[in-house]
């Protein structure tokens, strides 16, 4: 099987066009794939299926093979992928997720594309559809007990669910023991990624994240999504915010006419291989 190893800000997948190549079962091979000592390396597996309803379809699947409906990071590099390979020529292109059809814009040089800015959709703060559990029309700063802390946390879906805390330094955050805690937590139903956020002001905001199912990653842009409107739901930041990461720097912009996040970053392969 051959296959493409490519990153966003670190947050590294292992890609799969499935219009070629037959996988039989995804949720198995995420996890031998994405080992870091006896397979690839990976944050997790992403297959490019044919879709009816767009352009090209991701399917994603996290290091613990569980499914994923988006990755904000994993799709900019699914638009590299399919114009890089010869796949589509179009500098505008839709793809299908499991959080509903995305548009994504091409910045090509040299016949490569450097990076992409994808409009993410509308910000779900409704705690159903989150999902996290709540009473309120909105989770926004509100006191959780995790483990021997307390957290304030405000509450976000950008196709899957984010808790965003508020520290003064995310460098001093225990991410290893709190992550999973958070991930785990019972007002969670379908567990959660957490962000953690210092803001620096009101344009730049550092961001830490453990994602569920995959551990502290190098990047996650739905969370960075999530965070910025976290920010302006707090009255932290301005409405286009430099979102700087472990792996790099993302540019998240919400627009209050269409209510809706627009995310640009870099799309980068690493290697091509073959899987024996």
């Amino acid at each position: 099987m051959k296959f493409t190893k490519m990153q966003g800000c670190g947050n590294d997948y292992v890609y799969v066009n499935c219009l070629r190549e037959k996988v039989v079962n995804p949720s198995e091979l995420a996890i031998a794939v994405s080992d870091r000592h006896f397979g690839i390396g990976s944050d997790g597996l992403i297959l490019i299926k044919a879709s009816d309803k767009a352009d090209f379809m991701m399917d994603m699947y996290n290091a613990d093979g569980s499914s994923s409906a988006m990755c904000g990071n994993g799709i900019r590099c699914v638009a590299k992928y399919v114009f890089d390979y010869g796949l589509i020529q179009e500098r505008e292109i839709t793809i299908e997720t499991g959080a509903g059809i995305k548009h994504l814009f091409l910045t090509v040089e040299d016949g490569k594309v450097r990076e992409v800015t994808v409009d993410m959709g509308q910000p779900i703060t409704e705690p159903a559809l989150v999902p996290v559990k709540g009473d309120e029309d909105r989770i926004i700063g509100k006191p959780i007990q995790v483990g021997e802390e307390e957290y304030k946390v405000t509450c976000v879906s950008m196709g899957n669910p984010h808790a965003v805390v508020f520290v003064e330094d995310t460098k001093k955050v225990q991410i290893e023991k709190v992550g999973p805690l958070f991930e785990h937590h019972e007002w969670f139903p379908k567990r959660t990624n957490t962000e953690f956020i210092h803001v620096i002001d009101r344009k730049n905001i550092d961001m830490r994240v453990w994602e569920r199912g995959s551990g502290e990653t190098l990047a996650c842009g739905t969370g960075a999504c999530a965070s910025v409107y976290a920010c302006i739901l707090n009255g932290y930041t301005e409405d286009e915010v430099k979102v700087k990461l472990l792996g790099g720097e993302l540019t998240v912009r919400y627009d209050r006419v269409k209510d809706s996040i627009f995310m640009t970053g870099p799309a980068i392969t690493v290697f091509d291989g073959e899987l024996l």
